[in-house]
């Protein structure tokens, strides 16, 4: 079954509605905003994961 774009993000809000709870809205950019640098930070980093988690390791 393919979705249309309305009925797609339609989809998406719902799932919005449910990850964000009981957080009022003037709550969400303490919320989304740390999650979303770290998200950042991992998709920049990833090339050298490897070689920071061996560096870790060794100290």
């Amino acid at each position: 079954m393919s979705q249309t774009p309305n009925n797609l993000a339609a989809f998406c809000w719902s799932i919005v509605d449910l990850l964000r709870g009981d957080f009022k809205q003037s709550q969400y950019g303490r919320i989304i905003l740390p999650f979303t640098l770290l998200r950042r930070l991992e998709g920049v980093l990833e090339q050298s994961k490897e070689a920071v988690l061996a560096e870790h390791e060794k100290v």
